[in-house]
């Protein structure tokens, strides 16, 4: 049997040796960064303010065979927006024009909403390359 003393000085022992075992540790790490990487995130944000870079959308107000007829629709189209820059765009063999920048589609659907009444034609879409 098991006096009341020794229980406690076998208590007191053991928890005096957990304690030292359960010591913290102390651990330091260093990372070694390339030196082109902020040159490359300042390049990157000039890059997506200048809409180099990122997904962009576009709206195209018109497709046909005549660049008289793209022009007209161009010029439709500048007379009541000024908000969005358009373009015209030749593949061959036909004209197309172009509306906007758009950052994201969300942006690209609230433009959308807006110019589908005077263009029926109008779609959103995603320029290649």
């Amino acid at each position: 049997m098991i006096k009341i003393p020794a229980l406690k000085y076998l208590l007191l022992t053991s928890c005096i040796t957990f304690s030292i075992t359960v010591s913290a540790q102390q651990a330091t790490s260093s990372i070694e960064q390339d030196p082109l990487i902020p040159e490359l995130l300042i390049l990157k944000s000039k890059m997506t303010e200048n809409n180099e870079l990122g997904e962009r959308y576009k709206i195209q107000l018109f497709y046909g065979s005549t660049l008289a007829e793209a022009n007209k629709v161009k010029k439709e189209f500048e007379r009541t927006y000024t908000k969005w820059p358009s373009s015209i765009e030749f593949e061959t063999p036909n004209y197309k024009v172009w509306v906007g920048d758009f950052r994201n589609k969300l942006e690209a659907e609230r433009a959308f909403l807006e110019l589908k009444e005077d263009f029926k034609s109008a779609f959103i879409f995603k320029p290649k390359g």
